[in-house]
Order: C-alpha cells, then sequence, then structure tokens
C-alpha cells in the first residue's frame, strides 16, 4: 500500500532536526500532560514516535484515499443546493476518513480533543494532504481557524467550538467582500450588537471565501460605526448552525475545483466576538493570515512534490529514439533542477516553521506563567525571525511551485496537456498560489522588511558559522561572497531611496532583494542539511551555482539602474 510519508526521506529528515528537542519540550511544557492523559508522550522519544506514527496514517490516507480521488473531485466539483454546498463524493470521502483517523485538529491542546501537536508535524500532514489533492488541502488547512480561537478566543468560546474540530467540524475565513480584498481595511459586511438578543448581528455580503458554508467561520467584519480603516474592525464567530447565512453561489474556478469558493450573505446572522473591539485586523486576522501562508507554504510544497514525481515516473515509461527520455541530457537537467528546487523550499518551509513552533509555544507558556528574560529574548528574537520567513516562503515556495509544474508538463510533452495525465490538473492547481492569502507582491512588501532591518542579512552569517566538511568549504565561502554582494546591492538601494526621500526605488528593486536573500538561504539550508547527511550534497552544489547566476543578474539590474529611469515604467 503507497504512502507519502513513508516514501519521503526528506519529509523524514526535516523530523529530526535538532532544534525539534526545544520544540517538543516548549510544546509539551516538560511533558505536563503524561499523568493526565494516557496518550500524552512522557518524553522526547516517546513524542517523536506520535509524531511518526501519526504521519504514517495521514500518508497513508492521502496515497489511497484523496490521490485516488483527487480525478473525479476535480471534474465533479462541489455544488450548491438550497443555498448549502453539498461537497463532492470524493471530498466528503476524503474528510470523512481523516476524521475518523483523529487527525483533525492535531495541533489543539488534548483538553479540546487534539493531539498537542508541535506545528512542524502539522505542517507535514499540510504538505501530505497537499500533494494527494491541493484542492482539498484548502478544507484541511482551515482549521488553523481553530487555532486564532485557542490564542485569541474567551475560555467560554475555546470550550463551545475548539472540541468539534476532532469531530470533523470543517471551518472558513471570511474575510475578503466584493469591494475589499487584499485591502482587508475597506471590509463594510457590518456587526451591531442586539441588545435584545444579547449577542452581535452580522449583516452584509463576503465573497471568494474559501470553504464558505463552512460549521465555524470566523469572520471580519466592521464594529465601529463611521469608520473606514482597519481600526473599525472586529473579529467574530459564527456556527452554521445558526442558519443565517446564504451561500449565493460556488465560484467556477480555473484550478482547486473541489475547494467551495462562496459568495455568502449574511442576514442578522448571530456572532460572538472574538478578543477585543477594533483588533479584528491589526492584530488577529494578521495571525490568521501568517498561519494561511505558512499553509500555502506546505500546500506549495506538496504541489512541487507531486509534480516532481509525475514528471519522473512519465521520464522513466516514456521511451523515444530507443530510450526512456529520463537518459536525454535536456530531459534530466529539468528533473535534478525540480528536484533540487523541491529540496530547497522544503528545507524553507521547515526552517520557517520551527520558528513559529517555538515563539508560539512561549506565548502559550506565558498563559501559565511569566517569562525569564532568557526566555522573552528567545521568544523575540524566533518571532522575528517568524515575521520575515513566513512571507519569504509564501512568494518564493509558490513561485517554484508554478514552474516545477510547468517544467513537469513539459516533461510530460503533449500528452500533459490532456486530462489523461495527473499534472494537466496539477499546473491547475498551482497557479492560485501565487495569488491568494496575499499576492506575490504582497509577500514582497512584507519580507522586505527582512533586508532593510538586516534580519536576513544576520541569519546569513549564523549560517556560515556552521562547521561544514572541509570538502565543501569553497561553497561556504562562495555563499559568503554572495552575500557581500547581497548586502551591497542593500546598502545602494537604500541610499538612493534615502537620497530621492520616497520609497518607490526600494519598492521597485524590493522583489530582487528579496529573491536574492531567498536564494543565499536556500542554499544556507541544504549546505546545513549535508551536516546531517551526504545525500544533500548534489543539491547543495546545484543550489550555490544557481544563486551565484541568479543573483549576478538581480545585482547588475540593481547597480546599472538609475533612479530617473524609474519613469519608463510608468509609461
Amino acid at each position: 500500500m503507497d504512502n507519502f510519508f513513508n516514501d519521503n526521506s526528506d519529509l523524514k529528515f526535516h523530523l529530526q532536526h535538532p532544534l525539534m528537542r526545544k520544540i517538543v519540550a516548549l510544546k509539551e511544557k516538560d511533558f505536563a500532560d503524561k499523568d493526565k492523559y494516557d496518550y500524552a508522550p512522557v518524553d522526547f522519544e516517546d513524542a517523536m514516535d506520535s509524531y511518526e506514527k501519526v504521519l504514517e496514517i495521514v500518508g497513508e490516507i492521502c496515497a489511497n484515499v484523496l490521490a485516488v480521488n483527487a480525478e473525479s473531485v476535480d471534474h465533479d466539483g462541489p455544488t450548491v443546493e438550497n443555498g448549502r454546498v453539498i461537497y463532492a463524493k470524493g471530498t466528503q470521502e476524503n474528510h470523512d476518513a481523516l476524521t475518523q483517523a483523529g487527525v483533525v485538529g492535531m495541533s489543539l491542546p488534548r483538553e479540546y480533543g487534539g493531539l498537542n501537536f508541535s506545528m512542524v508535524p502539522y505542517v507535514m500532514a499540510a504538505e501530505l494532504v497537499s500533494r494527494g489533492d491541493a484542492g482539498f488541502s484548502n478544507i484541511w488547512g482551515l482549521q488553523d481557524c481553530a487555532e486564532t480561537l485557542h490564542e485569541f478566543a474567551s475560555k467560554e468560546i475555546k470550550d463551545e467550538f475548539l472540541p468539534r474540530f476532532n469531530k470533523g467540524a470543517t471551518a472558513a475565513m471570511d474575510l475578503t467582500e466584493p469591494d475589499a480584498g487584499s485591502d482587508l481595511q475597506a471590509v463594510q459586511l457590518r456587526a451591531e450588537y442586539c441588545e435584545e438578543r444579547g449577542t452581535w448581528l452580522l449583516n452584509g455580503v463576503k465573497r471568494f471565501i474559501t470553504n464558505g458554508d463552512a460549521e465555524v467561520s470566523l469572520v471580519l467584519a466592521r464594529s465601529e460605526a463611521g469608520t473606514n480603516d482597519g481600526r473599525g474592525l472586529s473579529l467574530f464567530v459564527y456556527d452554521k448552525a445558526d442558519d443565517c447565512v446564504v451561500v449565493r453561489r460556488i465560484e467556477n474556478k480555473l484550478g482547486i475545483k473541489g475547494s467551495p469558493t462562496c459568495e455568502l450573505v449574511f442576514t442578522d446572522a448571530p456572532a460572538k466576538l472574538v478578543g477585543d473591539r477594533k483588533l479584528g485586523l491589526i492584530k488577529y486576522v494578521m495571525s490568521l493570515m501568517n498561519g494561511a501562508r505558512l499553509g500555502v507554504g506546505a500546500q506549495s510544497v506538496g504541489i512541487s512534490e507531486a509534480a516532481y514525481r509525475e514528471a519522473v515516473k512519465y521520464a522513466k515509461e516514456r521511451v523515444q529514439f530507443g530510450k526512456a527520455i529520463i537518459e536525454f541530457p535536456a530531459v534530466y537537467e529539468l528533473l535534478t533542477n525540480m528536484k533540487v528546487s523541491v529540496e530547497a523550499t522544503r528545507a524553507l518551509l521547515y526552517e520557517t516553521t520551527r520558528f513559529v513552533d517555538v515563539y508560539k509555544a512561549y506565548g502559550f507558556i506565558e498563559e501559565d506563567r511569566a517569562l525569564t528574560k532568557e526566555e522573552k529574548q528567545d521568544a523575540k528574537k524566533y518571532n522575528r525571525l517568524a515575521d520575515v520567513y513566513t512571507p519569504l516562503l509564501k512568494l518564493i515556495s509558490s513561485e517554484y511551485s508554478n514552474s516545477i509544474a510547468y517544467d513537469s508538463l513539459q516533461v510530460h510533452g503533449g500528452t500533459g496537456y490532456m486530462k489523461d495525465f495527473a499534472i494537466e490538473r496539477i499546473s491547475r492547481d498551482a497557479r492560485i498560489t501565487t495569488i491568494y492569502e496575499g499576492t506575490s507582491q504582497l509577500q514582497v512588501i512584507a519580507a522586505i522588511r527582512g533586508v532593510t532591518t538586516g534580519v536576513f542579512a544576520k541569519q546569513m552569517e549564523e549560517y556560515s558559522k556552521q562547521e561544514f566538511a572541509a570538502e565543501l568549504d569553497y561553497l561556504n565561502k562562495d555563499l559568503i561572497a554572495l552575500t557581500e554582494q547581497y548586502q551591497k546591492a542593500v546598502d545602494h538601494v537604500v541610499a538612493i531611496n534615502a537620497k530621492e526621500e520616497n520609497n518607490e526605488y526600494l519598492d521597485f528593486h524590493a522583489r530582487r532583494l528579496v529573491e536574492m536573500a531567498g536564494n543565499i538561504i536556500m542554499s544556507y539550508l541544504l549546505m546545513t542539511n549535508t551536516i546531517y547527511s551526504d545525500d544533500y550534497r548534489v543539491s547543495a552544489k546545484i543550489m550555490v551555482k544557481r544563486a551565484k547566476a541568479q543573483n549576478a543578474e538581480r545585482f547588475s539590474y540593481i547597480m546599472d539602474f538609475e533612479s530617473k529611469d524609474l519613469g519608463i515604467f510608468k509609461a
């Protein structure tokens, strides 16, 4: 029987990262649950054994249920009946299989029916689900809403909603509207407190809502009358059982067709306030979006893995001119570069996830006791890294998933363009990853802080201090030189930007600078992998060579560009 976890040594490698010992200790609060729940781990090894066993279960379901259903789900899609969403048959089977396995809500505390897993195995599960069916990963990934409730909601709300997730409750985050896409400050759906009913009532329209007819929905709404910016928005939780939201229609999409994208009409829908008023966008949705972007990173890597596997399989089977096409240099170069890209983005995915894991764990510890000075500094460090790595991950992994899917289809030739092959669907599914949960252009705006504040440069310096094998020392020297080149480009852009006294020059070159940083960081992450396994040496070498070539092009463009030339692009 196929298993998407057991057949992927790269995933198992990242599960064994040295930082996992610290992450598990923080998440388990030194294994405080071991006497309270018979399935709680008693030590680090026990926790890791649980992680691996659960991921094996998820890997088996993804290979033998999700992947098997993917084509029929893509063909049938969801429908609307009497204002309600009906999943495709395969989608419901997918959800039922994962619910029955007890893996929905795996990161929630045990008191709410969760497994109290850290973010790393949870994100790995998301990657496995995405490899099986990228469309279904949106339904699976929306359990991030439970994380937001766990982090910010009152105990009353947590007690009411969180236990439902392990039993299979679906979720949605109702944010965007017809006139408020990326600009969420423009949200106008009204929230008014009804004294007579003792509840908030929501009225208005939401659009492009993934899994919009979910049982538990987090809704961004304008609670402060007369406001027009983010300070007038609050976050609410709505229960589908109240039956006050109608699905007007499901969008007919290019890809991820099994995931219903809905237009919703709220009519006096009762809802409960999450956290404090006026912080809906400023605090809670920003946190929710960071989690969603981590989820898209996992989705993108899962899509990339699926596309790469399809390309290798086809290249081994397709015979032309008397031999399998995998033996032709033009093909095996494509496949090799795809493999390196998958490993590089996966390394970035789990580096980012580990950063998120640590700072979030400190946040929950702080609910029980005051952090020490050292713990506060550690939490701040990992929070700072997570804030800039998350948009970097979302940008690069989504762009790579599109290029890998494109190259995989190219390996298939004309047959890949036909619906007889999975790569046709995978290519369509990949396209959305650079668009939703913040476009690539918006990720650059968020990630550029890592450039201008020196966070990326400092992390590059930390990576360079590791002890690599002597025969790979030349690669580290190459990366040190690339870091110096990168810093020179940063200093150049920042200086001109300051002289011009506006951010246009920095904004114009932001993507080049962020991508230069990403190339160096992913190269270092693959180099770091070589410390623990020789299997990554070839990938590290290729990634460094690619980084040198790509960064040289970006550096040349930046250094030769004059600020007056900005006018050319405004014509």
